[in-house]
């Protein structure tokens, strides 16, 4: 799965989450998985916590590094 198809994975509406970057058809922000991330855990706990695939932590990395 590619760059592109993985960021599509992120949406950004002003009534989820006050407009912050989400994983689609959740309520989890990029910020979250970010700060998940930057405290340790690793993608396949991330997933399991947040019950996300792989890909939806990797998309969130993706976007980020593009913002």
């Amino acid at each position: 799965m590619g760059d592109m198809e993985l960021i599509e994975r992120i949406v950004i509406d002003p009534k989820v989450m006050v407009g912050k970057p989400i994983i689609r058809g959740t309520r989890i922000t990029v910020d979250c998985i970010l700060d998940s991330l930057a405290s340790g855990m690793s993608f396949e706990e991330i997933a399991k916590d947040y019950g996300l695939t792989f890909e939806d932590v990797k998309a969130a990395l993706i976007y980020a590094k593009r913002s």
